[in-house]
């Protein structure tokens, strides 16, 4: 890996980098809570679409299948428009999209408009990490989990704002365009405080033509087993972040939670996921992240493990939130590593992980849905303990702890 020269602290940022340092905040924060007020209500689109849990799977897995079309073509867009922009009218797509997810009368509306939600997050999730490491540069210094930790606040306010929702009797199509339209405005608030001028930064979002050209030049087989590595970590990552958002409110309520208590799975995830993510900084610089990555795998497959050898509603509640908190920083981790893998244009590593980890997206809801069709929801959950460990077991390509 390359050397990297560490970031000091430096004197104050001026006003309008902390303003900017704000804005980057909200954008995270908006991208957290709009898709958090759609989750817990699937049992109810579900259950009103009449679909199984296999059917169900292959519906939302509809989402990362547009992420994955979409998510190469983030840095043309950046480029063109610039990130800030590009974060803020995405979010304004999203949020409608989403808005017609809740409302489709049928499976296939409702997967198209997943699909089209899932193309506008991989686009709005790139560029407001540009934006971010543009904020973080003027800084000198990392706060780029702070970053993260705003979406998991937002998340849990969105799911908190669902699950009020829900207990209200609030009808779908009004909850979702009340989300839709308060944080359409954050986001365009936000980029009124984002940093001026065209993203001088993005050199390090590599193109399609990038990561091809690196395809035909070839890479040694050790580039190739590390992308390997952190392709796998960060899929882990995701795995366990999506189905918990994915079928936490569903398992609940196999276990006799109520609708709005059921949400509430998703909110322990997201919520400790916070936690971890404002504590990560810390964490990394004072064990590096290969200790905390293990850990945190260790956590994931010990507290989902004993949730599902053990159901009861209280206890599958916290270990959602151990599976929250073990994966806060797995994703930052892996892309930090991917993004400075030596022998690989600047850029590569980064995107080719970050395209990657939404083949997690994409293969687990079904498989999951497949497994609770024929055996049981209990049984197709033991994929997050699964994942945890084999995170803790790939932990060792990640960095150590510097040496003061």
């Amino acid at each position: 890996m390359r050397t990297i020269i560490p970031m000091s602290s430096g004197p104050t940022p001026p006003r309008e980098v902390r303003n900017a340092r704000l804005a980057v905040n909200a954008m995270f924060f908006t991208n957290g809570a709009i898709v958090a007020n759609l989750v817990p209500r699937y049992p109810e689109i579900k259950a009103a679409l009449g679909l199984s849990n296999a059917v169900y799977g292959f519906a939302i897995a509809a989402m990362p299948v547009g992420a994955i079309v979409a998510g190469l073509g983030a840095g043309w867009f950046i480029r063109r428009y610039g990130s800030a922009r590009v974060a803020t009218y995405g979010t304004m797509l999203a949020s409608l999209f989403i808005l017609g997810a809740g409302l489709s009368p049928a499976l296939a509306l409702f997967a198209l408009a997943l699909f089209t939600v899932g193309a506008a997050d991989a686009i709005i999730d790139v560029a407001q990490n540009a934006h971010g490491l543009r904020v973080q540069r003027r800084y000198g210094k990392s706060i780029i989990n702070s970053f993260h930790a705003f979406w998991s606040m937002g998340a849990v306010a969105g799911g908190l704002m669902a699950a009020a929702a829900i207990a209200l009797d609030l009808p779908l199509g009004i909850h979702l365009a009340i989300s839709a339209a308060l944080f359409t405005v954050v986001a365009f608030l936000a980029q009124r405080h984002a940093l001026p001028g065209r993203d001088g930064d993005e050199q390090a979002i590599a193109s399609p033509g990038d990561v091809a050209e690196e395809t035909r030049r070839g890479v040694n087989w050790r580039i190739v087993a590390v992308l390997a590595a952190l392709s796998l970590i960060c899929i882990g990552g995701s795995v366990v972040e999506d189905l918990g958002t994915s079928w936490a409110s569903l398992y609940l309520q196999t276990l006799g939670a109520p609708a709005a208590l059921a949400a509430f799975g998703f909110v322990a995830l997201v919520g400790a996921q916070f936690v971890g993510r404002i504590l990560g900084d810390w964490f990394v610089n004072r064990w590096g992240e290969r200790t905390v990555a293990r850990t945190g795998g260790l956590l994931i497959a010990a507290g989902m493990g004993l949730a599902l050898a053990f159901p009861t509603i209280p206890g599958t509640v916290a270990g959602f939130a151990a599976a929250g908190l073990g994966c806060a920083t797995l994703v930052p981790a892996a892309m930090h590593a991917a993004d400075n893998i030596r022998g690989l244009k600047a850029g590569t590593g980064l995107t080719i992980v970050s395209w990657l980890l939404r083949v997690g997206f994409l293969v687990s809801p079904p498989i999951v849905g497949t497994i609770a069709d024929n055996v049981s929801l209990r049984m197709g959950l033991l994929i997050v303990p699964a994942a945890g460990l084999a995170v803790a077991l790939l932990a060792s390509v990640l960095e150590g702890r510097k040496s003061n």
